[in-house]
């Protein structure tokens, strides 16, 4: 395996274990949705701009293709977490959380008619396993509340918006390096989550100094490490795969809830976690048997900017 697939595999797996602490800060601060996201989004943009304005400015024209890819994905990003917190805050959060994991699906349909992907047997075969842990970590809640209400249409939007990100973010990190990709969908989403907190008339002060810490923490563990680690993966695997690794974010979440939330793992999370790392491991089989064929094919093929 090339050295730079390898730093995209370690990249992914940090980012994962940083987003899946995202809940956990979340929760601490106790923000409503729309202002949680812009300050998550806004902070750790901030802490960036420098680095990625000297970056931009030596390698990035003022607008291309890929800059409008960037911004895309911003706005679906901001889109998924403005639809997934309202999702929580009206309905079922177990049903907002199935129907928001369905973005591996709609990134493999994408993939294929999009950027003409060949997706193999496996792949299919890892996503349903894996969405069917999802379902089994999620099952008694989902018996409790059996009924598609309008939180499940918006959990279903966030995993659509979802999947459109990481779409979008694969194809600008095809021109673009991660720190750009991931700075310029990280400002677009903080403009567009500040305009909908405004519309929606949530507030954006009067916070205690805890819930400002966990806002810090969530821009800096989750943004800046987590989706920065993630946009660099998505430069030289698909999002297919990513998206799917990522299906390992509830399960991570659950076990980090118990010492931190004083919360207790139950058969489903354990039985459910588990079809979670088969179906991922039986993608990541499958991604690496489509690249061994690539690279036969396609022997001088450049990797993606870094």
């Amino acid at each position: 395996m090339p050295a730079h697939v390898v730093l995209a595999y370690v990249a992914l797996f940090v980012g994962l274990a940083g987003i899946a602490l995202s809940a956990i800060f979340v929760k601490w601060a106790g923000v409503p949705g729309a202002p949680s996201g812009f300050y998550r989004m806004a902070i750790a943009a901030c802490v960036m701009a420098i680095p990625f304005g000297m970056q931009f400015r030596r390698h990035t024209p003022l607008w291309s293709r890929h800059v409008g890819f960037a911004i895309l994905a911003g706005l679906f990003f901001a889109g998924d977490l403005a639809t997934w917190n309202t999702a929580i805050l009206i309905g079922s959060a177990a049903n907002a959380t199935l129907f928001g994991n369905t973005s591996p699906l709609w990134v493999g349909l994408g993939a294929m008619v999009l950027f003409k992907e060949r997706l193999g047997r496996l792949f299919w075969i890892g996503m349903l396993v894996a969405l069917a842990g999802v379902v089994v970590i999620l099952s008694h809640d989902l018996r409790a509340h059996p009924t598609i209400g309008r939180s499940d249409m918006l959990g279903l939007m966030a995993g659509f918006c979802y999947g459109l990100f990481f779409l979008a973010t694969q194809r600008a990190r095809t021109g673009l390096g991660s720190l750009s990709v991931w700075w310029i969908s990280a400002a677009t989403s903080a403009v567009a989550l500040l305009v909908v907190g405004l519309f929606l008339g949530q507030p954006f002060s009067g916070y205690s100094t805890a819930s400002w810490m966990n806002l810090l923490t969530l821009a800096l563990v989750v943004q800046v490490l987590g989706w920065m680690s993630i946009s660099y993966a998505l430069g030289h695997l698909p999002a297919s795969i990513v998206s799917t690794t990522l299906l390992a974010q509830p399960v991570l979440t659950a076990i980090a809830a118990v010492p931190l939330l004083g919360e207790t793992l139950t058969t489903e999370q354990l039985v459910g976690g588990l079809l979670v790392l088969v179906g991922i491991y039986l993608v990541h089989r499958g991604n690496t048997s489509v690249n061994a064929r690539r690279a036969r094919e396609h022997p001088h093929t450049p990797p993606a900017p870094t």
